[in-house]
């Protein structure tokens, strides 16, 4: 049993899930003509200068407010202690992959918060929901419910 366990590890961690993140994430970077270094300082405006212009209304968070937000969201212990370990194995170079890796991501999770705003639902009360359950079943179609559903339970799970 443990020697499946390991070979399942194997498949998981190993060289086919950095092949398919990576490989995402450049295609992801070529197709969006690399918006993650062209609009970066555009960014930077949105997110820390603020706009006299829009004036928040009752629901409405300012852009810095929303980031910070989202980033709350994203990192937690495993991102800390993630650093650590790959420099304690991998030495001060592995600081350099964790760099190109990021650069890499970024165009993957821009993909994945535009799928979330594209395929929102809104309740009854108004509020939206969203995430990979609904874009899969929304934008691949009602075929692919099981695979919402499966990506609910796991994420339940992790």
């Amino acid at each position: 049993m443990i020697n499946i366990l390991e070979k399942l590890n194997a498949i998981l961690w190993g060289a086919p899930s950095l092949i398919l993140l990576t490989g995402t994430g450049l295609f992801l970077t070529f197709v969006l003509k690399g918006m993650q270094f062209t609009k970066l300082i555009h960014a930077f405006k949105l997110a820390f200068v603020p706009n006299k212009k829009e004036a928040e209304s009752e629901g409405d968070i300012s852009n810095f407010k929303a980031l910070m937000t989202s980033l709350a969201g994203m990192i937690g212990n495993g991102n800390i202690a993630g650093v650590a370990t790959a420099v304690t194995l991998g030495g001060p170079g592995a600081i350099f992959w964790m760099w190109v890796v990021g650069l890499l991501g970024m165009t993957t999770k821009y993909a994945e918060a535009l799928l979330a705003m594209k395929f929102r639902v809104q309740n009854d009360k108004g509020e939206y929901s969203s995430g990979p359950m609904y874009y899969i079943e929304k934008g691949l179609g009602h075929r692919f419910k099981f695979l919402a559903i499966a990506f609910a339970i796991f994420g339940a799970f992790a």
